[in-house]
């Protein structure tokens, strides 16, 4: 924490390049902390403190990560990547001398961002199990994953640019994700128990699906989203939207009461009430 005193005192921007090796575990959570103690849950301005790491990470890279914080590693991480996100941003790229075909390698290890309430993640190459398990509010973008990816998720968004395991979604009540799905053998992994599987048509989603893979470019310079955009258009009709169902109709009760001019508390009460009614009605088969 020496290196970013100024950051830390006075929240002045600095840049720190460090190496790291798989013994380093839970970086970052120390100084999200005491970024905590002083400042609560506000943190720091955009990008005031910026690490670059060129190494393996261990366990729990990122882990906490506070608001304000930027970890870019050159290298790969160990399993628990990113867990419990707390706002700051985490970028992932391969060894510039690196030979391998990065959306074809793992790059980070399983459960990934396990439990984050908020902040972005962005991985060139690919993640194992359990991507997002129980992710409260982050957006991640990665080129592919193992099993149970959105296990458990409750909010935020995740975009994947390539394969997925099997039980995809499982347990899934909230927050949005987006999946290439190239060769068409998404469905055959997904567990629709508590989501669906939709094409990618609303103008909002789009908006939102695109500035996620130019913010993908921006950070990793991953040539494989590149060619994404390229091809919008056809790439566009190849994503597949996994919206869950519960969460679908409670955010569109919340507009509907929008519409009516609720605001604040009363927009959610009005909404909860209409979710009690529509459940009422089909246990009664109105």
């Amino acid at each position: 924490m020496s290196k970013g005193a100024d950051a830390l005192t006075r929240r002045e921007p600095v840049v720190i390049d460090v190496p790291i090796r798989n013994a380093n575990r839970t970086v970052g959570a120390m100084l999200s902390g005491e970024v905590a103690s002083r400042y609560g849950e506000e943190g720091f301005s955009q990008d005031t403190m910026y690490v670059n790491f060129t190494g393996a990470a261990g366990q729990s890279f990122g882990a906490f990560l506070a608001k304000g914080i930027v970890f870019h590693l050159e290298g790969d991480s160990n399993d628990y990547f990113a867990k419990g996100l707390s706002g700051g941003r985490l970028v992932v790229v391969p060894p510039r001398e690196a030979s391998f075909v990065p959306e074809d390698n793992v790059i980070i290890g399983n459960v990934a961002l396990y439990g984050a309430t908020g902040g972005e993640a962005y991985i060139r190459g690919l993640a194992g199990e359990r991507f997002c398990v129980r992710n409260s509010g982050a957006s991640a973008v990665v080129e592919g994953i193992g099993d149970h990816g959105a296990e458990y998720m409750t909010n935020g968004r995740l975009v994947v640019l390539g394969h997925t395991g099997r039980n995809f979604a499982a347990g899934m009540s909230g927050g949005i994700a987006y999946v290439l799905d190239n060769d068409g053998s998404f469905l055959m992994n997904f567990n629709s128990d508590m989501a669906e599987a939709l094409p990618v048509h609303d103008p909002a989603d789009i908006k939102d699906l695109r500035e996620m893979v130019e913010k993908h470019v921006v950070y990793t310079e991953s040539p494989l989203a590149k060619s994404v955009l390229e091809e919008w258009e056809t790439a566009l009709s190849r994503f597949v939207k996994i919206y869950p169902r519960d969460y679908r109709k409670m955010r569109e009760s919340i507009a509907n009461v929008k519409a009516k001019g609720f605001v604040g508390d009363e927009e959610v009460m009005a909404s909860f009430e209409l979710n009690l009614n529509d459940v009422a009605d089909r246990r009664t088969g109105n």
